[in-house]
C-alpha cells in the first residue's frame, strides 16, 4: 500500500524542526535568511531546500489567528512531473508513494517544473552544474538506503513534537483525518491531497483556507497526465494517416507524370 503523510494545520506550532532535519537527513547546507523574510525563511523551497515552514497571520470573524504549515513535495498519485520527463529522471515508486528523482538521467529540461501543479521542483541556479531539486520522501536511490523501506518514518514525521504530521499508508490516513473534520466544527469539510489532480500523497486538514498557503482552488480531479495522453494518443493515428496522405499524393502524380510522358505532354503541378 503506497504511504502518505497527513499535516494537520491547526496542531503545526511553526518550530522548524521539520525543515531543519530535512536540511539534515539530505546533508543540505543551511542558510541565512534575509530579514525581509520575516518569520518564513527561506520564502519557497529551492535547490538547496526541499521543504519550507510558512507562517500565515489571519484575520477571521474579527480575530486574528497565527497558522502554519509545512510545504514540500506532494509526491502525486499520478504525478505530472513524471509524465513529462522524456529521460526518465523522475519516477513514481509505487511501493512508498514516493516521487523519486535520478540526477543521473537529467537532462536539464526543465519540463518537470512546467508541469507540476505545485510548483514543487527547483532548479540549482547557482550551481555550475545545475540540476532539480525537490523532497525525495527521505527516498535516496544512490545511497541503496531510504527510511521507509527499513520501516522509518520520514525525517520531518520523526522529529514532529506536536503531531501535526502523521505518517502511515494513504487510506488510514484519510480515514483519520475525516474523523478529524467530522469530530471539530472548526475544520474546513476538505482533505487537500484527497483528490486534487488525481490525489496526492501528502494530505492536508485546516480551520483556515488552504489558499492562504499558496495552494491552487482549481486543480479538479483529473489527473493531469490523462490531459496529455488524451491529446497524444491520436499522434499515431495522426502519422500514419498523414504518411498514408502523402503516399497516395505521390502515388497519383508520378501517375500522372507517366501518363502525361506516354502522351507526349508535359503536365506540372
Amino acid at each position: 500500500m503506497p504511504k502518505g503523510v497527513l499535516v494537520d494545520i491547526t496542531k503545526c506550532i511553526g518550530c522548524k524542526a521539520c525543515q531543519v532535519a530535512c536540511k539534515q537527513w539530505n546533508d543540505l547546507p543551511a542558510k541565512i535568511p534575509a530579514f525581509e523574510d520575516g518569520l518564513t525563511g527561506p520564502p519557497d523551497m529551492d535547490g538547496d531546500t526541499y521543504t519550507v515552514v510558512k507562517f500565515k497571520v489571519l484575520e477571521i470573524d474579527g480575530d486574528y489567528k497565527i497558522r502554519s504549515s509545512k510545504m514540500q513535495c506532494m509526491h502525486c498519485q499520478y504525478p505530472a512531473c513524471v509524465s513529462a520527463c522524456f529521460a526518465k529522471a523522475l519516477e513514481k515508486d509505487t511501493k512508498t508513494g514516493a516521487v523519486i528523482y535520478h540526477p543521473h538521467l537529467c537532462v536539464g529540461c526543465r519540463y518537470c517544473m512546467l508541469a507540476c501543479p505545485f510548483d514543487v521542483p527547483k532548479y540549482e541556479w547557482d550551481k555550475v552544474f545545475p540540476l532539480v531539486a525537490k523532497c525525495q520522501f527521505c527516498f535516496d536511490p544512490n545511497d541503496h538506503y531510504d527510511r521507509l523501506s527499513y520501516g522509518l518514518k520520514p525525517a520531518c514525521v520523526d522529529t514532529c513534537i506536536t503531531d501535526a504530521l502523521i505518517f502511515g499508508e494513504r487510506d488510514d490516513l484519510l480515514k483519520e483525518a475525516w474523523n478529524r473534520i467530522n469530530s471539530e466544527p472548526a475544520y474546513i469539510k476538505k482533505v487537500l491531497g484527497e483528490n486534487e489532480a488525481g490525489g496526492t500523497s501528502w494530505l492536508y486538514i485546516s480551520d483556515v483556507p488552504f489558499e492562504n498557503f499558496g495552494f491552487r482552488p482549481n486543480l479538479g480531479t483529473i489527473p493531469l497526465p490523462e490531459y496529455s495522453h488524451n491529446f497524444l494518443k491520436w499522434t499515431p493515428i495522426i502519422a500514419v494517416g498523414w504518411g498514408t496522405l502523402l503516399t497516395v499524393m505521390y502515388h497519383y502524380t508520378k501517375r500522372r507524370d507517366q501518363i502525361a510522358k506516354d502522351s507526349g505532354k508535359d503536365v506540372h503541378l
